[in-house]
């Protein structure tokens, strides 16, 4: 029960202008991940990972592939330098799931780049038709934080939701944008360290996401899946998902359910995972989830100068 590796995969929020670049320069397994991505896609994703503009990488449409594409790159050329130990188990951060789904085989690179980039357009189509938008809340309860969504909710001012039980002291709420002020307004009165509206246009893992909802479950439905080959974390249960059904049930419901990743990442630690390798553009995961659980190792693996630290040790 002891000693276990888990590798993790960030979402939206970890892009920045330059990733994948140094990955591409020293593995040419990465250069043909970013090569078949531009293919798939049928535009130079690549280039507007290396070079930007950083305003169309920040795009949702775009994002969301982009992340997913230098995060299997990443996972590729890791490999590539010869580290093929195996995970105990895989998870990701909201879209960093579907990078979780490939390192696991339940999709294949290609059908899952598909899905994301799908993902990506819907979520955008559904910020259009339902604008809202979200908030992290800083250093109060958990319970507190759901509470005021509920009150917020039941106030008129439209829905509220958490979105992410990011770590301990850091929840991230999701709605109309009327209640999302009214959520950070609330959260400063019971005391919130800070209340700070997140430079997004939707309104992730709320139900105004609803809209494209059977949108989504067609694109779904349509992407052969398979069983998955190391245990894959998800975010609305924080348990392993166990058959078809429930890997598609969870892409679907992901949508609209909050991600509970303190949840995710202490359940598998209680399974004796000792090392979480975040693969993938930043370290936003590295962050967290030293908040979440103090004694683990965690390593970020992002670039090639990553990969030469990791296994020289």
């Amino acid at each position: 029960m002891s000693n276990k590796i888990a590798f993790v995969f960030p979402g939206q929020g970890s892009q920045e202008v330059g990733m994948g670049r140094t990955l591409v320069e020293n593995y040419p397994a990465a250069r043909d991940i970013f090569n078949r991505a531009d293919e798939i896609i049928g535009f130079p994703l690549s280039q507007l990972c290396f070079e930007g503009p950083e305003a169309d990488l920040n795009d949702t449409l775009n994002t969301q592939a982009a992340i997913f594409v230098t995060s299997i790159a990443a996972l590729t050329a890791l490999r590539a330098a010869g580290y093929q130990a195996r995970p105990a188990f895989v998870a990701g951060h909201s879209l960093g799931e579907y990078s979780a789904y490939v390192a696991a085989g339940v999709l294949t690179f290609e059908d899952g780049l598909r899905l994301v980039r799908e993902r990506g357009r819907l979520m955008k189509k559904a910020g259009d038709l339902n604008p809202g938008g979200m908030a992290a809340i800083l250093k109060l309860d958990d319970e507190v934080v759901a509470q005021i969504c509920r009150q917020v909710s039941g106030e008129g001012d439209g829905v509220l939701q958490v979105a992410n039980y990011n770590s301990p002291g850091q929840v991230v709420i999701s709605g109309h944008n009327a209640a999302v002020e009214r959520g950070i307004e609330l959260a400063l009165a019971a005391k919130a360290k800070r209340a700070i509206k997140l430079p997004v246009s939707i309104a992730a893992h709320s139900e105004l996401m609803r809209v494209v909802a059977d949108e989504f479950r067609t694109a779904i439905n349509r992407t052969p899946l398979n069983l998955p080959e190391v245990p894959v974390v998800a975010n609305i249960t924080a348990e392993p998902l166990d058959s078809l059904e429930a890997l598609r049930a969870e892409m679907e419901g992901q949508l609209t359910a909050s991600v509970r990743w303190t949840d995710s990442v202490l359940g598998m630690v209680n399974q004796g995972v000792t090392q979480f390798i975040e693969l993938g553009p930043k370290d936003v995961l590295t962050g967290l989830i030293k908040r979440i659980a103090k004694d683990v190792e965690t390593r970020s693996i992002g670039k090639a100068e990553d990969i030469a630290a990791f296994l020289a040790g």
